[in-house]
């Protein structure tokens, strides 16, 4: 649909002018100073001041590439899973710790084997 007087397609949906879909607002970003993200940070309740020792064992874990896959999943369960933004990756996360669950059980007791 498009406005009458510019000819410019009206917006679908209700987010501030100037906000992008993932909600950040980069104009107010880039008029922040440096003296005002600084009063932000500190005010952060879940900021934490970290030590040497708490990099001594960090390290840089990379995404590992994603394989494109068809599934078939009940019409319930994928409605549900659909509720909420980033539901295949949600997906991706059960099965991992289900993956890893299965692993950690396999090695305390080698008799058990995964499942088929």
């Amino acid at each position: 649909m498009k406005d009458k007087s510019t000819g410019k397609p009206l917006r679908s949906d209700t987010r501030p002018v100037g906000v992008s879909a993932d909600g950040t607002d980069y104009g107010r970003a880039r008029r922040v100073t440096d003296r005002e993200l600084q009063a932000e940070i500190e005010e952060d309740p879940g900021l934490c001041e970290t030590d040497p020792a708490f990099w001594h064992n960090a390290r840089v874990v990379l995404p590992r590439p994603k394989e494109a896959i068809t599934i078939r999943l009940d019409a319930d369960l994928l409605a549900w899973l659909r509720v909420e933004k980033g539901y295949q990756t949600r997906i991706n996360a059960v099965l991992r710790a289900y993956m890893v669950a299965t692993q950690q059980a396999s090695a305390k007791n080698p008799a058990r084997q995964p499942p088929p």
